[in-house]
């Protein structure tokens, strides 16, 4: 499946979440598990672009440093849908808030993979 169908499922169960509160779990262990899969398959397979590239090696440092960022938060996000999944009622503002702020990592990974690119 391309990356952008699934940044589009994901986004569809965020929304999901917010409406009902029995699939916030499901939401951001899926979420948390995507982002940082597909933070590491950019870590791993593309190689910086762009603004990244001939201007040192700070930029580079930055690439990486997002990506890994970007990956501890992902499982944070799954360990998170765990905690709230065992006291539902109680936790869902945690879960909701871990949500909410998970939107700017999406964003991010799809930046720097390249959805947002028009001209080919």
């Amino acid at each position: 499946m391309e990356f952008t169908a699934v940044l589009i499922k994901i986004v569809y169960l965020i929304s999901e979440a917010c409406r009902n509160v029995d699939k916030l779990p499901a939401a951001m262990i899926t979420s948390g598990i995507l982002q940082a899969a597909a933070a590491m398959a950019l870590a791993i397979f593309k190689s910086p672009a762009g603004i990244f590239v001939g201007h040192g090696k700070a930029p580079l440092y930055l690439y990486y440093g997002i990506l890994i960022a970007i990956v501890i938060f992902g499982f944070v996000e799954a360990y998170g849908g765990f905690y709230v999944s065992g006291d539902l009622i109680r936790r869902r503002a945690i879960g909701m808030t871990i949500l909410w702020i998970s939107i700017l990592p999406i964003i991010l990974v799809a930046a720097l993979g390249g959805c947002f690119v028009i001209l080919k």
